[in-house]
């Protein structure tokens, strides 16, 4: 398994993917709307209940993964010409 992480990790679009697919599939199970978390205490409460519940954990995991695998390639891999970059392609 050959994953550029160095460079998707600096890339913000990578993070909002990931945090997007987790919190997004954490608001769904637990029927969560936006407005529900204008408090800290709202967003604490959603965290403490993903972390309570091993099925939402997979769902978020699985969720997570999905954004990070990259399905134009065979595998579970990174493209050798991904795989050469230092930076984000700006292409």
């Amino acid at each position: 398994m050959k994953l550029n992480l160095k460079v998707r990790l600096i890339n913000p679009v990578f993070w909002v993917q990931v945090l997007g697919s987790v919190g997004i599939t954490a608001l769904a199970y637990n029927s969560i709307q936006p407005q529900d978390l204008t408090t800290w205490d709202g967003v604490f409460h959603l965290a403490k209940g993903i972390v309570q519940n091993p099925y939402l954990i997979g769902l978020c995991a699985w969720n997570a993964w999905s954004t990070v695998n990259d399905p134009t390639t065979t595998g579970v891999t990174d493209s050798a010409q991904a795989l050469e970059y230092t930076e984000p392609n700006k292409e």
